[in-house]
């Protein structure tokens, strides 16, 4: 026998039902009922809202806005490299990497080793629960109009959205920004690379050639071989 208790998740049961009445008259006053829940989820014990229930209810609320709150917030001066933060609760931010050397890592068919490799500038757009990346040919002067590219990579839609496969993503509803960077960031370049999306190579000529011929070689990221999606920076502010 297999322990996997640790599996379930949290089992939330019903305690309290409130139902507002109002008149129906020019000043629509308002009048709260409470209800217990029983052991069979049924709704017993109607009374007027209480003070205490009030401040219980309250205080469930401030926490939830607490935690919206902090979601983007930045735990100190912005990032340099941060462009845009949208802050709702369902919010994004957009920032750029600049060209670098990181570890990739490719399922064994592709035939290509794992290793440093170098990349070229991207742009990312983040979310609670997507990813966004995309090429650029420069981290200078970025405006709205500025051109973007397919990001040279596997498992990448033509709209740029990042299929995660098993990648088990985590943000938190008061997640900080810097934080928010970086676990999308560890999250992307610490999976493994396995097909592509869409049916087209995002690199002029063969994507997998190209990595072979960078993976720990130490060479220089061809930005003449990255291919432009269409669209620009603007775009993904909308």
């Amino acid at each position: 026998m297999k322990n996997i208790t640790q599996n379930f998740g949290s089992i939330y049961t019903p305690v309290k039902a409130l139902v507002v009445f109002q008149k129906n008259d020019p000043q629509g006053s308002t009048y709260v009922e409470s209800y217990d829940m029983d052991a069979n989820g049924y709704a017993v014990n109607a009374h007027p809202l209480s003070l205490s229930e009030s401040s219980a209810l309250a205080n469930a609320l401030d926490t939830s806005d607490e935690l919206r709150r902090n979601f983007l917030k930045s735990s100190g001066l912005l990032p340099k490299n941060m462009l845009y933060i949208n802050p709702d609760h369902d919010g994004y931010a957009i920032w750029y990497t600049p060209a670098m050397e990181v570890p990739l890592f490719f399922i064994d068919k592709l035939g290509i080793p794992n290793g440093k490799a170098a990349i070229p500038p991207l742009l990312w757009k983040g979310s609670k629960k997507d990813l966004y990346i995309f090429a650029l040919q420069s981290v200078e002067a970025i405006e709205e109009q500025t051109p973007l590219y397919r990001a040279p990579f596997f498992n990448i839609y033509d709209d740029g959205r990042v299929c995660m496969g098993t990648v088990s993503v985590d943000i938190q509803p008061d997640c900080l920004l810097q934080e928010f960077m970086q676990l999308w960031e560890s999250y992307f370049f610490n999976s493994y690379f396995s097909h592509l999306l869409g049916g087209k190579s995002p690199v002029q000529g063969n994507v997998i050639q190209l990595w072979q011929s960078l993976v720990g070689l130490g060479e220089e990221f061809p930005i003449s071989a990255l291919v432009k999606n269409g669209i620009t920076l603007k775009k993904l502010l909308s």
